[in-house]
């Protein structure tokens, strides 16, 4: 219950602070950016250096169950995701997750993303909260419940088909 009110308190503090800038640069390694805090498409997408944002994304095909399930339960979802800008793995994951967000007709106000540093902390310690240990992770939640987490690639090495499942399983369980 804890992780869920930080988790709505830290997204009502970001979405009332539009005017200033939600994230920071921090250069921890020679020509290396990392962006911390509260990142969107729009910004991975606009950062010249950031060159594998628009080749993932525009290279992906998403999984055709894993889209549908996504589709059909696009309004009862909320989506966070984290990742680092260093991160390879997040650099061919995020981009197909936003692909397949788009695909799907998700509003863009139900995905979060929060860009982390190389010791995989951001600010006011949501990694520590929400155990994030490895990025990217993406976590689904249904009525500010979580119901499941892809972490990576996932169990099946496809990201996009083990969120379909979670997202599956949720609404077809016990309510």
């Amino acid at each position: 219950m804890k992780k869920i009110i930080f988790f709505l308190a830290t997204l009502l503090v970001v979405y009332t602070c539009d005017a200033q800038n939600r994230f920071e640069i921090l250069v921890e390694r020679p020509n290396e950016k990392s962006l911390v805090g509260v990142l969107s498409k729009e910004v991975l997408n606009s950062e010249t250096t950031f060159t594998w944002f628009a080749e993932n994304y525009k290279a992906y095909q998403p999984h055709t169950g894993g889209l549908a399930t996504l589709k059909n339960y696009r309004d009862s979802l909320q989506l966070l995701a984290f990742m680092g800008t260093w991160c390879e793995d997040s650099h061919f994951i995020i981009p197909r997750f936003f692909s397949m967000a788009e695909t799907a007709s998700i509003d863009p106000q139900r995905i979060v993303l929060i860009g982390v540093n190389r010791k995989k902390e951001t600010w006011g310690d949501l990694t520590k909260t929400m155990d994030i240990v490895n990025v990217p992770t993406i976590l689904v939640f249904r009525n500010g419940k979580e119901i499941g987490r892809v972490i990576e690639y996932g169990k099946y090495g496809q990201f996009d088909r083990e969120l379909g499942e979670i997202i599956q399983q949720s609404f077809s369980g016990p309510r």
